[in-house]
């Protein structure tokens, strides 16, 4: 099984009304509850929106993101499937019910970590 990083942009969903933001938030949990009975959903959550803090190899401290990042992550689930066209088909159910496009991306799991 591979496990899977479905994700979109903070704002995405900033031209929603307040009705359709009510009408995705039921289908993203309609959408969820499938994943959970499906046996494939292992996490996912919303991003609070607000600067993060960034933490260097030193232990500093700052505030980011940083000005050149072109986007930033505004929520995202981890599923596990067997195949790629498992994960797409996932993601399309996601983006139908948010009303917004979703990047899909491998994660590389360490079964140690």
């Amino acid at each position: 099984m591979i496990r899977y990083l479905i994700s979109f942009d903070d704002g995405a969903m900033d031209a929603l009304t307040e009705e359709e933001l009510a009408a995705a938030s039921r289908d993203s949990h309609a959408v969820v509850e499938a994943a959970k009975k499906a046996g494939v959903w292992i996490f996912g959550a919303g991003l609070e929106r607000r600067p993060a803090a960034i933490v260097d190899t030193d232990g500093t401290v700052s505030e980011g993101p940083f000005p050149e990042a072109k986007a930033v992550l505004g929520g995202f689930s981890v599923i596990e499937v067997k195949a790629h066209e498992d994960a797409l088909s996932w993601a399309a159910k996601i983006a139908a019910a948010c009303r917004c496009a979703q990047e899909v991306r491998v994660l590389y799991y360490d079964p140690e970590s």
